[in-house]
């Protein structure tokens, strides 16, 4: 999911803000969501590839910058959504998203002894 959702960014981050957010964006803000966009297309690879390692320390620490990187989505689009007032047709399906992703990983964590 997040290497589709960095494909997105990198095309069409205007499309995508305003699915999450409801908001419009322009300038140099659309060349920051491509960055953001490549950086999300980089985990999603960097998972896709090591999906059937689950025993390394390397895998360990994807799954802690997974966790990581929902817990911090979670709190900035609940932020966004509570705080800031945007909203879009995508923002809470996103932020419910993210917090069971992060659940997830904590279970992985948790469950794995080697993790």
């Amino acid at each position: 999911m997040e290497a589709a959702t960095g494909l997105a960014l990198i095309s069409v981050p205007a499309i995508v803000v305003r699915l999450l957010l409801g908001a419009e964006i322009s300038g140099a803000r659309i060349p920051l969501g491509r960055v953001a966009g490549a950086a999300l297309l980089a985990l999603g690879v960097a998972c896709w590839l090591a999906r059937d390692d689950t025993q390394s320390r390397a895998a360990r620490g994807l799954v802690v910058a997974m966790l990581m990187y929902n817990i911090a989505a979670t709190a900035v689009l609940a932020f966004a959504g509570i705080a800031l007032g945007l909203h879009g047709v995508a923002l809470w399906p996103a932020v419910v998203l993210h917090a069971a992703m992060g659940a997830w990983c904590v279970a992985c964590l948790r469950g794995s002894p080697s993790m």
